[in-house]
């Protein structure tokens, strides 16, 4: 590259160097001009530099392009995935949101079954416990009448100056027990 630039210096600076003219005046006409003559170089000049310069200043473009249409590309793959990414993202968190819905309706049903199992353990326990205050108060009051009936009866045989006859126990028994 160095070499090509110092061949271009000189492609340039030589000529301008040589056709630099003394200073005497001449008139100048088409006939007596060099004007063809540096026109010749001119052109021999832009085809060296053409030739020389060509084929890397389309190197450098073609390179230059398929760098950027890379970039593009990787650009454009880099889009699509974070496009996938956001499209699993919306599908997980429409899935998460139903699940999450199904999970509150199954709690709520679990919930209200659980509401009824514990009102009919109540009632039962309530029911149980009822019958078991009946049932006690039935054996107290067969105990309370054991207990008078025994009271009496001791009371009545223990005293020699009463004399007992069935009817008699019959009322006493009445009167206690009522």
């Amino acid at each position: 590259m160095v070499k090509s630039k110092i061949i271009a210096f000189l492609m340039i600076v030589l000529p301008i160097a040589l056709s630099a003219s003394g200073a005497e005046h001449h008139d100048v006409t088409m006939s007596n001009s060099d004007f063809f003559y540096r026109v010749l170089n001119f052109s021999i000049f832009i085809g060296t530099l053409v030739y020389l310069y060509a084929n890397p200043i389309k190197a450098f473009f073609k390179e230059r392009s398929e760098g950027i249409a890379k970039q593009l590309k990787e650009i454009e793959d880099k889009l699509q995935a974070s496009k996938d990414e956001a499209k699993k993202a919306q599908e997980a968190l429409a899935y998460s949101e139903s699940k999450a819905k199904e999970i509150i309706e199954d709690s709520k049903k679990e919930a209200i079954m659980l509401a009824q199992n514990i009102k009919k353990k109540s009632v039962l326990d309530l029911e149980l416990m009822d019958k078991q205050f009946v049932d006690k108060v039935d054996v107290e009051g067969r105990k309370a009448s054991r207990a008078t009936i025994n009271s009496v009866l001791n009371d009545g045989f223990s005293s020699d100056d009463i004399t007992l006859d069935s009817s008699k126990i019959v009322s006493l028994v009445s009167k206690k027990v009522a």
